[in-house]
C-alpha cells in the first residue's frame, strides 16, 4: 500500500466506520453533509492528516479530526485512533439522550420462554401508560 499522503473522502469516512457503506459515505458527501471550515466536500476530494471534518449525521453535528489515513475498512478497535472525536459535549449529551431507551428487549428469566400473547399485551399497555408515543419524535 505504501505510504498514503491524501486519501479520498468516501474512502476514509467507510475505512474508519463512520459510515456502514461507502456508497454512504459517497451520498452524505454528495447531500453536502461532510464540511470542511464550513465548506461542503465532494466524494472525491483528498483528505489529508490534520484536517478537522464537520459530519452531520441522523440529525447531529459531529466533528471528527483525521489522525491517520485508510484506505481499506478496519475493525473498530483499528478505526479507533484514525481520528479523534471532537464533537462538543452538548452535541453528545444530544446524542444520548435520543439514544436512551432504545438499547435492548425486555429481560425474562431464564426458562420462560417467549410472551404470550397475553403476556405481550400486558407488556404493550405497560408501556403505553409510562411511554407516550407523542415523546418519541424529540
Amino acid at each position: 500500500m505504501g505510504d498514503l499522503n491524501k486519501v479520498r473522502l468516501d474512502k476514509w469516512l467507510w475505512a474508519v466506520r463512520l459510515f456502514k457503506s461507502r456508497t454512504m459515505a459517497t451520498d452524505a458527501c454528495k447531500a453536502g453533509k461532510i464540511k470542511l471550515n464550513g465548506h461542503s466536500l465532494k466524494p472525491s476530494y483528498l483528505i489529508i492528516v490534520g484536517e478537522t471534518i464537520e459530519v452531520k449525521k441522523n440529525g447531529f453535528n459531529l466533528i471528527f479530526k483525521v489522525n491517520q489515513l485508510l484506505e481499506k475498512r478496519v475493525s473498530a478497535v483499528l478505526a479507533a485512533p484514525c481520528f479523534d472525536d471532537l464533537t462538543p459535549a452538548d452535541e453528545l449529551n444530544k446524542y444520548r439522550d435520543w439514544f436512551a431507551g432504545k438499547a435492548g428487549a425486555e429481560f425474562r428469566d431464564r426458562g420462560e420462554g417467549r410472551p404470550t400473547k397475553k403476556d405481550r399485551r400486558e407488556i404493550d399497555e405497560f408501556k403505553d401508560m409510562y411511554f407516550d408515543e407523542d415523546d418519541e419524535g424529540l
